[in-house]
């Protein structure tokens, strides 16, 4: 190997060393990337906790779900809860993503460099999604305890803030973190889906074309690279995700037996069965779909625009930094 060749390949095989700025960005474009796509997500969020908890909504979809909701209270209506949407998503979406950056170099580091860690690689988006998740839920869970309490019940409280220190005060953090669990249950298999298969899909992509043709991609052909890994991302959260989300829309209906959390689960999925878990699985999946490549394609360019370094790639047919 020339000197130059050697130079390049060290280059590539370098683990970047983020700064406390490099982390910053990470953890903005992950917050605008969520709150953004979340936040316009809010009526249909509205329409759909309001067909699963009010019985009025009960034999209505979700366009005539929307026409009753403006009928009977208004436009204004449709954006109930969005502060809590907008602040909870914000700060879980910047963890996220900041998160999953840290752990994933973190991974590789131990097993010894990008190109050791293409043995693991799956190991290690999978992990990384997980563990980034887990700790960007425990922010959420009480903005989203807040959001489901104003949206279910239109008197409960004029706000976030009310709503917040309305629930804070009357049933303190056990009933701020009442929901964990199920979140945990729903949102882990969902980041795992949205992280780990976009990383295989890229993957899938660059192992198709050469080096000189990948160097030399122009922006529409990035775009389509990272939309189309984003829906069929968004298509693995939404299927893996499923089960957990119709558990949890069960227990905010207050269905399911008494006794711990772990146990109303457990006798609610047995009661639902294979088919009742996956109910209602195709208009999710296209939600989650449009949710997941948004937020890829707003998070590269988030970071573009901050000038923020990108990740370490462990694809298996290079271990480059891109």
């Amino acid at each position: 190997m020339t000197s130059k060749a050697m130079k390049t390949h060290q280059a590539a095989t370098a683990i970047p060393q983020f700064t406390s700025k490099d982390y910053s960005s990470f953890f903005l474009a992950g917050a605008l990337c969520c709150t953004i796509t979340h936040g316009a997500m809010t009526p249909v969020d509205v329409v759909k906790t309001r067909i699963q908890i009010d019985p009025a909504y009960k034999k209505l979809n979700m366009l005539t779900g929307t026409r009753y909701v403006i009928a009977t209270e208004g436009p204004r209506a449709l954006l109930t809860g969005f502060g809590p949407t907008a602040v909870g998503y914000l700060i879980q979406g910047g963890a996220k993503f900041a998160g999953y950056e840290y752990w994933k170099k973190k991974a590789v580091e131990s097993v010894g460099g990008p190109e050791a860690a293409v043995k693991y690689r799956t190991a290690i988006y999978l992990g990384s999604a997980s563990i980034a998740e887990f700790f960007a839920d425990i922010l959420l869970t009480p903005l989203e305890a807040t959001r489901i309490r104003l949206v279910s019940d239109r008197t409960y409280a004029t706000g976030l803030v009310t709503g917040f220190t309305r629930i804070a005060r009357e049933g303190g953090m056990r009933e701020l973190y009442a929901g964990f669990l199920p979140i945990l249950c729903k949102q882990i298999p969902y980041a795992i889906g949205q992280f780990t298969v976009n990383e295989l899909c890229h993957e899938i992509v660059f192992r198709s074309i050469s080096e000189e043709t990948r160097r030399t991609l122009s922006s529409t052909s990035k775009f389509t690279i990272q939309l189309g890994s984003g829906i069929i991302a968004g298509f693995a959260a939404a299927i893996l995700s499923q089960p957990a989300d119709t558990l949890l829309s069960q227990i905010n209906k207050g269905h399911g037996p008494k006794g711990s959390m772990p146990h109303r689960l457990a006798a609610l999925a047995r009661e639902a069965g294979f088919r009742g878990l996956f109910a209602g699985l195709g208009p999710r999946m296209i939600m989650t779909a449009g949710l997941v490549s948004g937020q890829f394609l707003l998070y590269g360019a988030i970071k573009e625009a901050l000038g923020a370094p990108a990740g370490v790639e462990i694809h298996k047919e290079t271990s480059a930094v891109v």
